[in-house]
């Protein structure tokens, strides 16, 4: 068990060197989110009576923060498609590594270059004024999560990539999921106020419970009612990265 992890952990510590030699992308993703944050919230937020207790722009940060960590997390297969047409997949399969910890390893690698997107939006909405509650034990809780439900988008992208295994098809495949993902979640609006198609399809959406989660621990400051939710999201994890093992070998055939 402990050789197991030390393998999944190597995959985490080469994303964190790629961070680190690169640490100019972290900042060029956060452009996406100021926008939602300011222009958006302020434009909607304006315009909408929602019963959410709360001001707009603090509403719409958590949601903010899951569609920009997600659309990273959903985008990591590309590098397995350039690992592929390179070799690096095809050796690397030939290791004694099992099939799930490399998608684990590859899983969590993806959510850690993801979940630097809670830094980000936390500032930002601190500049702007957010109401969010800023408790560290919160806030690691709440990076916890992230990390947990990224990790379930990775392990989608990896599926992905296995099953369309040309570029062009899988980034064509990702840009026609990750805004619809977004749209039907609780991201920028109540469940309770959604079209009653809308609201089936908000609750089968696992980003509804990430952004949730988010939501009691960052905004209400409630670690008792996201118990279920929780749950939700690692049964979501755990089955994209299942689901990703049985069909990662496909990727080189």
């Amino acid at each position: 068990m402990m050789s197991i992890v030390r393998e999944i952990i190597t995959f985490a510590e080469l994303e964190l060197r790629r961070l680190r030699h690169d640490p100019l992308e972290i900042f060029t993703r956060a452009i996406q989110p100021i926008l939602w944050l300011t222009i958006f919230a302020e434009i909607m937020g304006s315009r909408m009576n929602l019963p959410i207790g709360v001001n707009y722009a603090t509403y719409i940060a958590p949601g903010v923060m899951m569609q920009s960590a997600v659309f990273i997390s959903l985008a990591y297969g590309i590098m397995l498609v350039w690992e592929r047409d390179s070799g690096i997949l095809k050796r690397l399969l030939t290791t004694p590594l099992r099939r799930i910890v490399i998608v684990t390893g590859r899983a969590l690698a993806g959510a850690i270059r993801a979940s630097t997107q809670l830094l980000i939006i936390l500032i930002i909405a601190y500049a702007i004024g957010a109401k969010l509650c800023y408790n560290p034990l919160n806030i690691l809780i709440a990076f916890i999560v992230l990390i947990i439900g990224c990790m379930g988008f990775t392990a989608l992208s990896i599926l992905i990539a296995s099953l369309l295994k040309t570029r062009e098809r899988f980034m064509g495949i990702i840009n026609a999921i990750t805004m619809p993902l977004f749209f039907t979640s609780n991201a920028l609006y109540p469940i309770d106020i959604m079209p009653l198609a809308l609201k089936i399809i908000a609750i089968g959406n696992p980003l509804t419970y990430i952004v949730e989660v988010l939501r009691g621990l960052l905004i209400y400051n409630s670690s008792i009612d996201i118990l279920l939710d929780l749950g939700i999201v690692i049964t979501f994890t755990i089955s994209s990265i299942i689901l990703a093992s049985i069909w990662f070998r496909k990727i080189i055939e």
